[in-house]
């Protein structure tokens, strides 16, 4: 059986608060193998920290979003720093920027990406880009402060074709979750056509942006079947090819070790 890896979720949220120990117990008896949690604030990256601690498939990122850098520090960089090294972290993100929402100020986000890049080179991780209406100045930045030097992923990509290869041609992944269902993701659609399978990765970016048919609701890892579907599709392929592939570029991109990946039934390893 081909397991698949949701490369981006947010579990820790407080939309899980009810269930969310119901919810991960089911995940693999639902095809779902490996999750990796990221953080988005110095909180959410202490909560993803101890989610990956209680599930040996669950993995972790640490890093802040942008419109949460307002009030960063150096002394929280040295935190992020020494989280980075814990076992089971396997990216810096999600970091970049936001001028969807335009807070804080874009000088003050950019001087925390281009930080937070440094840490990734600080500490040899992939990182995990968000970049919302923010294309060229995001796209700037990744070119002069980073340029695929520890690898990464453009997280909910949402730009065109050309763009696409920019990042492509830096090595970067393209990750593809429910906004690929949406009637209107013409351009998203196309780049999902145009990208080499080996550069896409399935997310889910839970609890937000449910695939259709159940966009507006919750998401979670469980609904990830309905963007295979419509990604083998668009491809001409079928699921499996989808899962064993997107699994398989999952597992190179946040370089997770061959023995402990898709382990059977979540049990504990040794070490833990």
């Amino acid at each position: 059986m081909e397991w698949i890896v949701d490369t981006h979720a947010h579990y820790d949220d407080e939309a899980f608060d009810g269930d969310r120990k119901e919810l991960l117990s089911g995940l693999r008896s639902h095809g779902i193998g490996t999750v990796v949690n990221i953080g988005a604030s110095m909180a959410s990256c202490r909560t993803t920290l101890a989610l990956a601690a209680e599930y040996p498939f669950i993995y972790a990122a640490v890093g802040v979003h942008p419109n949460e850098t307002g009030e960063l520090s150096e002394g929280d960089m040295d935190w992020l720093k020494a989280a980075a090294k814990e076992k089971k972290t396997v990216a810096i993100g999600e970091i970049g920027l936001d001028y969807y929402w335009d807070e804080p100020d874009r000088e003050i986000q950019k001087k925390w990406f281009v930080r937070q890049l440094e840490l990734a080179k600080e500490t040899g991780l992939p990182v995990v880009i968000h970049s919302r209406d923010a294309a060229k100045d995001t796209l700037d930045i990744m070119k002069s402060e980073h340029h695929g030097e520890t690898g990464g992923v453009i997280h909910c990509f949402s730009y065109g074709v050309e763009i696409a290869k920019e990042y492509l041609d830096m090595g970067y992944y393209l990750g593809i979750g429910g906004v690929l269902t949406f009637k209107n993701a013409k351009k998203l659609k196309e780049v999902a056509e145009y990208a080499p399978l080996s550069r896409l990765v399935l997310e889910t970016d839970c609890p937000y942006l449910a695939p259709v048919p159940d966009r507006g609701k919750r998401n979670s890892s469980l609904e990830l079947p309905y963007v295979v579907k419509a990604l083998a599709e668009i491809r001409g392929i079928t699921p499996e090819e989808v899962i064993r592939a997107t699994a398989e570029n999952a597992r190179k991109l946040y370089r997770l070790p061959e023995e402990r990946y898709g382990n059977e039934a979540g049990k504990p390893e040794a070490d833990h």
